[in-house]
This record gives C-alpha cells, structure tokens and sequence, in this order.
C-alpha cells in the first residue's frame, strides 16, 4: 500500500511541476512513472482526471498572465480530431508512432537550441493554427499526447510565453475533458481511480505551485529553452516507454 502511494506522489508531483513550469508535459511524466506500476486501463483514467483538475487550477490562477486570443483555432480542431485519433487505434499500434514522435521530438529541441536565430512562422494564420489543433486533437485521442504538437508549433510561431500558454494549457484541458468523458462513458472510471486521485492531490497541489513559482521567474528567452529542455525530455521518455498510453 505504501509503495503505491509513494509512485503515486510521485508521478502526481513530477508531472505538476513540469507542466507548472512549462505549461504542458503533464501526461508524459506522470505516465513514465505511473505505467511501469500500474496497467495502461488504470494510467490513463487516473492521468486525465488528475491533471484536468489541475489545469483548471493553473488557468485561474494564472487568468491574468494568460493570452487566449490564439486558443479558439486550436480548440476548433482538436475537437474534431480526438474521435479520429481514437478510430486509428484500431488499426495502428500506438508504439510505432511513440517511437517516431520521440525521436523527432529530440531532434527537433536539439535543432532549436542549438540554431536560435531560425525564422519564425507567421503564415497560414488561423486556418493553419486550427490544422495544427487537428493533428493535436488526432494524437490525443490516438496516444494520449495532445499537447506536444502545439507546444512546438507556438515555438514556431514566435508567440510571447502568455500567449503560448494561453493555447497549450486550455487546449489540454480541453482534451483531457474529452478524454474523461469518454472513459467514463466507456466505464474505465471507478472506485480506485477516485482513490488514487484523492492521494495525488496534494503532491499536484506543491509541484503545480512550485512550478509555477520558477515559470514566474523566466524571461522569454529562458522560457523558450525551457519549453525545448521538456520536449527532449519527452521525446526520451516516449522512446524509453513506447509501449504506454
């Protein structure tokens, strides 16, 4: 019992603290750690529902540093994608594509922190951001990594950090909302996920406030190298656990 609770702190607090500080990251961590203990139908319900409440708890906190204006697109697409992210898993095995989008990931933060004066983004406008929001949507529903595609692409665009987050964090929320409601309509929420997500509330609670105490005290420039330290990150832990959700 102890050490359940103990891999559930600290998962809750690692992928608190990430996302605190970089505004996305939450289901990469805390799967890394969570799914070399508990199976993929326990991870995943307990993944949406904790960080869901908790991104709830950062946009509020932070609903005057955040610039939503560039949100809608993305929201408008993710939408339409998460059901056809969910219909590809019948056909593709969601390993395969964790083994690319890691390595790419990788390569693409090393990239853009070793050539820091590359061109920003600036075409396409809405309509791209909304195709960028699509794919989000598509992977989220497909693998459960909704946020990475955007958190690269605000990178791209050039966007302050209030207006980055200002799209990374609803849009997850977003998503992550979605994602409960079908996992509870399909059963896989129960007794033992609201046991688990009782105990890490707390350890949520300290790695989302600390998290955000350090994302407080970047300037743009290291916020950016924060943001490409964290998709390395990921693209690591994705090569390292392919087989999770």
């Amino acid at each position: 019992m102890w050490f359940e609770v103990a891999i559930i702190l600290t998962g809750a607090f690692a992928a608190a603290f990430v996302t605190g500080a970089a505004g996305f990251g939450d289901a990469l961590i805390a799967s890394a750690i969570w799914l070399q203990f508990f199976l993929p139908a326990e991870t995943v319900p307990l993944v949406v529902s904790c960080f869901f409440v908790m991104h709830i708890v950062l946009i509020i906190m932070m609903r005057g540093e955040l610039d939503f204006r560039y949100f809608w697109p993305f929201l408008i697409g993710g939408a339409v994608g998460v059901p056809i992210g969910a219909s590809l898993l019948m056909m593709v095995e969601p390993a395969t594509f964790k083994m690319v989008a890691g390595a790419g990931l990788i390569a693409y933060g090393i990239v853009m922190l070793t050539l820091r004066n590359l061109p920003h983004i600036k075409a396409g406008g809405q309509l791209l951001d909304g195709f960028v929001g699509w794919i989000g949507g598509i992977l989220g529903g497909f693998a459960g990594l909704s946020g990475f595609v955007p958190g690269v692409w605000c990178t791209q665009r050039g966007w302050a950090r209030s207006q980055a987050r200002g799209v990374t964090q609803p849009f997850i929320l977003s998503m992550h909302g979605m994602a409960l409601g079908w996992l509870a309509y399909g059963g896989m929420v129960n007794t033992q996920t609201g046991q688990r997500f009782l105990i890490a509330i707390p350890a949520i609670a300290v790695g989302g406030w600390l998290g955000l105490k350090l994302y407080r005290r970047f300037d743009e420039k290291k916020f950016r190298q924060c943001v490409l330290v964290i998709l390395i990150v990921a693209g690591a832990l994705l090569l390292a656990n392919p087989g999770g959700a």
